[in-house]
């Protein structure tokens, strides 16, 4: 008996705490006050909770805060008056008097603003209804005498104004026969708007401007999005000597499998002229751009790049953004694995564009070892081997090219031991031996002629550094704007021995091989990756880093950073000289807005500076900044793989001037130091139109050859859906006069 008591018991309790759990779940409306002052009083015949002087309810997510409110517990019904604001559904609707049912969702207001950022809604006469229009029954709000705007203002200078308005939270307003106001005119007229309240929104941008090669041209650009998966845009351009382009561009998102963006633009070109080499171009222009990059397991990256051109000169005409950028882009395939010691990289990289200078690998695949431990003993391991097929093939600028192709095949591999060790405390000392086997097929092309070749390398060599650094935290300087001072200093010596191998460079294909740099090229194996080019060395290479680093704003910054180098070369090769330039590389910051960059490279040889580049910037306040600079470079015309061509003697100047809270004013110029040309000179007037910005531009380009040329263009841009990201007119100024 007792047990059956016991079991009822258990029974009773079971069944109490399932309904306690179940009361708990259900979701209840409550107040809470805002300040000290505020009230609540219940009701609890009425179910009514009545609140004053600042009051805040919450239920399933929506938030209504207001100066007074009267909320029925029972049905959900809400009355609320003064300083009215409800958030819900992404969406913060403000007024002065509301009705809400927290649990149907129902709304009315009188008079009312409510949005996110970048688009809100204001009108009277709100009211809100259930609607099928939307997958899985969503309320749908309707407002007479109603604007849209993205200007966050009591008084919006841009608004689309309308007699209907409808909102749907979450997805998108809606306006029919509504009309763009400007201030107070009326500019446009629309017979059906929508925008979306989505991150994203389907939007129309032109540039119209003016340019000596085009006469005057419009360029638009139509931007949707479908879903977070696939969007893209359609360009639509006009040039009045040109004619018209169009293209499309698409974007897929595709999660784990990766980003791609597939681009094509084709031109009838009414004007193509000639390229550089007087070689006609073609009527009809296109390119075509198709980019992929996924990371579809870990470690594990997928990327491809194939740029077609239809002429040499199509991108540099019309994407002249992108023609600096990289005025000969590849096409290739690679995959890279990485493990925790090891990398697998596989390239192919095909030529698809004839005029291009290309060295073609189908394919190179490399397993490169990093430096790791062997075992228990002091000594560390580290390799590269790569092996593929190669082609060489020279452009063909003005027909066929007057150098033949040639292609071989070859396989690589090296390996090094290094023995890094600490003496005395504070001397770094790092030995290392290590050796390098090559093997090429006969290579087939008159450029070179080669049989099978198998080539032996044996490197050593050694590094020493040590680093030295000292503080000085009493030390103060209100001109310099220092507080504290620690100095570091590091210098190195780096000694690389390779005897000569028993096939030269001469006498291999070069697929791989020095290339020109303004900076020092590496010395040591690995970094010095040029295969091909390896010949015997006996250099000793002199390194100085030395740091100064002070306190500002209460965070370390350096002061100074100068790095310098040279290679004393105790076998020089023919025509080398024993020591190298001189090559320094300084960044100083004796204020907080005073910045000065310099690189140099200096031939002891002859005694003269074969490379000058120094940059000054001033950025006192947030109303002007202006940077300075100069760039020279030594004529170098020797037959050397590495000379640096035909010099230049460039000074740059970029400022910028802040009127006023509406107005700035930007000036770019780079003058031709050796020949009195300017080359370039730009300049920008922006006006800020609160919720808008525009720009006009106007540039003068003198190439040297043929007439200067002229630019004249103008940007409309909203703020909350910016053309341009900030700052990239500054870094590239003519991004608003080439749109790329």
């Amino acid at each position: 008996m007792n047990s059956l008591r016991a079991a009822i018991l258990y029974v009773f309790l079971f069944a109490v705490l399932c309904l306690s759990a179940t009361a708990q779940e259900k979701p209840s409306i409550s107040l809470e006050p805002l300040s000290p002052e505020s009230q609540i009083e219940f009701f609890g015949k009425t179910r009514m909770i009545a609140g004053t002087n600042g009051v805040i309810v919450k239920y399933e997510g929506a938030v209504l805060s207001a100066n007074t409110l009267l909320v029925n517990s029972d049905t959900g019904e809400a009355e609320a008056d003064g300083k009215v604001r409800l958030q819900r559904d992404n969406l913060t609707w403000t007024g002065d008097h509301l009705r809400y049912n927290f649990k149907t969702r129902q709304l009315w207001a009188e008079r009312f603003r409510a949005g996110r950022s970048p688009v809100f809604v204001g009108g009277s006469d709100l009211r809100g209804v259930v609607s099928q229009q939307i997958k899985g029954n969503t309320n749908v709000y309707s407002a007479t005498n109603a604007f849209v705007t993205t200007d966050d203002l009591s008084d919006p200078t841009f608004k689309i104004r309308a007699r209907q308005v409808v909102v749907v939270p979450g997805h998108r307003i809606e306006a029919r026969h509504a009309v763009l106001y400007l201030g107070g005119v009326p500019c446009f007229y629309y017979p059906y708007y929508s925008r979306t309240l989505r991150a994203r929104d389907n939007n129309f941008t032109y540039t119209p401007g003016y340019q000596s090669r085009f006469g005057p041209y419009v360029r638009g650009t139509y931007t949707w999005f479908w879903d977070d998966q696939v969007d893209g845009a359609f360009h639509l351009d006009y040039r009045e000597r040109r004619g018209v382009g169009a293209g499309p561009d698409l974007n897929l998102h595709m999660g784990a499998w990766g980003e791609a963006k597939l681009r094509y633009y084709y031109l009838n070109d009414q004007d193509a002229g000639t390229n550089f080499y007087g070689r006609g171009l073609p009527e009809n222009r296109q390119r075509v751009a198709l980019t992929y990059q996924a990371d579809p397991a870990t470690n594990l990256n997928v990327k491809s790049v194939v740029r077609y051109q239809g002429d040499s000169d199509v991108v540099k005409n019309f994407y002249e953004g992108e023609y600096r950028r990289d005025p000969q882009p590849a096409t290739f395939v690679e995959v890279n694995k990485f493990w925790e010691n090891f990398s697998l990289d596989t390239l192919a990289q095909p030529r698809v564009n004839n005029f291009f200078d290309t060295v073609e690998r189908l394919p190179d695949v490399r397993l490169s070892g990093f430096r790791q431990q062997l075992g228990d003993t002091p000594l560390y391991y580290e390799s590269e081997t790569s092996a593929g097929y190669y082609r060489h093939v020279f452009a063909e600028t003005n027909g066929p090219s007057l150098q033949p192709a040639f292609e071989a095949g070859r396989a690589d591999t090296y390996h090094q031991v290094t023995l890094p060790q600490t003496c005395f405390g504070w001397l770094n000392l790092t030995p290392r031996a290590g050796g390098r086997f090559t093997c090429y097929s006969a290579s087939d092309g008159l450029a070179a002629n080669t049989q099978d070749a198998y080539r032996r390398v044996f490197n050593t060599g050694a590094e020493v550094s040590f680093k030295t650094s000292r503080i000085v935290p009493g030390y103060e300087n209100r001109f310099l704007e220092m507080d504290g001072v620690r100095h570091i200093l590091v210098p190195s010596v780096n000694y690389v021995y390779v005897p000569t191998p028993n096939a030269r460079p001469g006498q291999l294909p070069q697929f791989d091989a020095e290339l020109p740099s303004l900076r020092q090229l590496p010395i040591e194996f690995p970094e010095y990756n040029a295969i091909d080019s390896v010949d015997s060395q006996n250099v000793i290479r002199y390194g100085l880093q030395n740091k100064v680093q002070t306190k500002r704003a209460g965070q370390v910054e350096d002061f100074l950073n100068w790095q310098l180098l040279t290679d004393w070369r105790l076998q020089p090769a023919v025509n080398q000289p024993a020591f190298a330039d001189v090559y320094s590389d300084l960044t100083l910051r004796p204020r907080s807005w005073l910045g000065v960059q310099s690189q140099t490279r200096f031939d002891p040889d002859h005694g003269q500076w074969r490379l000058l580049q120094h940059s000054v910037t001033f950025e006192p306040n947030n109303v002007w900044s202006w940077t300075v600079g100069h760039f020279y470079l030594r004529d170098d015309l020797s037959a050397s793989p590495t000379a640096l061509g035909r010099g230049n003697s460039v000074v740059t100047s970029s400022m910028f001037y802040r009127m006023n809270e509406n107005w700035g004013f930007r000036t770019t110029h780079h003058f031709d130091a050796r020949d009195g040309r300017m080359q370039e000179q730009y300049y920008t007037i922006y006006r800020d139109l609160r919720s808008w910005t525009g720009a006009v531009s106007l540039g003068v380009r003198d190439n040297g050859t043929g007439p200067k040329e002229f630019m004249a263009s103008f940007t409309f841009s909203i703020k909350a859906m910016p053309r341009f990201g900030l700052g990239s007119d500054t870094v590239r100024p003519y991004s608003l006069l080439s749109g790329s």
